[in-house]
């Protein structure tokens, strides 16, 4: 694809996004919108994708912590994002969005997450990158996919310990099968989502031939998966064999691509990943990397 073509392409994505945007920025961060449901599904990016950037843990930012609805709607108002977030489980059962396994570093709190009852989490704080105590508190699984029905596409990454059966019983729940997908990192593990529940959207590493050939043992269909490629940009080939079996493809810039581009002050590499294959930038700058997309 000509360079041409990837900033026509990134202009009609964002142009697709803005009347979404406007309305985002009059609704109350209580999660009553007046936007259709159905207008930002994976289902209607599939049928015309356009270059998507995916926020990792939410986007955090200077008084936004990361895993928080407040930091989702702050990003959201800027960038058309997909929101990878992190879900962990309390003592009680309750699904909370937590990336750590211990409470210190993203809260005021001490402590394991699954020693800790959901009431418990309730008295603390959310804390910022910059360690600043902030008013927000740790949002449950129910209220992220509630807030961001009709709003925003999410990942949700299960992390350790937490079963994808309770994972995805949420997920109907909310009938977020078309805006929410469940991210794996077996192919054991994303053949059991399919199994429980064949109209989910699953994210599967897909780094390697091996893992490809893996993939098309499984039998789960393309139009279910979003191959995440990995943290460094594979070859032109590999993007191309996962295409030719209609998958849609996530590069994780987070970590040593971001810090690369902001070492070089080379914040234009982001066209270059769009342009060599890569259909959703999964970025810890969201805001950074869309501002250099929409040029």
């Amino acid at each position: 694809m000509k360079r041409s073509n990837v900033f026509l392409a990134l202009a009609m994505s964002f142009l697709v996004f803005s009347c979404k945007t406007t309305t985002d920025k009059t609704t109350k961060q209580d999660g009553n919108s007046s936007i259709n449901d159905t207008s930002i599904t994976f289902t209607e990016w599939l049928k015309n994708p356009k270059p998507l950037i995916s926020a990792h843990r939410g986007g955090p930012y200077s008084g936004y912590p990361e895993n928080a609805i407040e930091t989702f709607d702050h990003v959201n108002q800027f960038s058309p994002v997909v929101i990878e977030t992190d879900i962990s489980m309390t003592k009680d059962s309750v699904l909370v969005m937590m990336h750590d396994n211990t409470l210190e570093r993203t809260t005021n709190g001490k402590g394991a997450v699954k020693k800790a009852t959901y009431q418990e989490l309730q008295k603390l704080s959310l804390v910022d990158n910059d360690g600043k105590v902030t008013s927000y508190k740790i949002p449950t699984l129910d209220e992220v996919l509630a807030w961001g029905k009709g709003k925003v596409l999410f990942t949700l990454d299960v992390k350790r310990g937490v079963p994808f059966e309770k994972v995805l019983d949420a997920v109907e729940k909310h009938n977020a099968e078309s805006y929410a997908a469940i991210i794996t990192y077996r192919m054991q593990d994303a053949e059991k989502v399919y199994k429980l529940n064949d109209k989910a959207m699953i994210s599967i590493s897909l780094g390697d031939d091996g893992a490809i050939k893996q993939f098309n043992k499984s039998g789960i269909p393309a139009k279910n998966v979003l191959a995440f490629v990995g943290t460094r940009e594979p070859q032109k080939s590999h993007y191309a064999k996962l295409k030719e079996l209609g998958v849609k493809t996530i590069l994780g810039t987070l970590g040593n691509l971001d810090k690369s581009a902001v070492a070089k002050g080379n914040d234009s590499v982001y066209l270059n990943y769009v342009q060599n294959g890569a259909d959703i930038i999964a970025t810890d700058r969201p805001l950074e990397v869309s501002a250099v997309l929409a040029k």
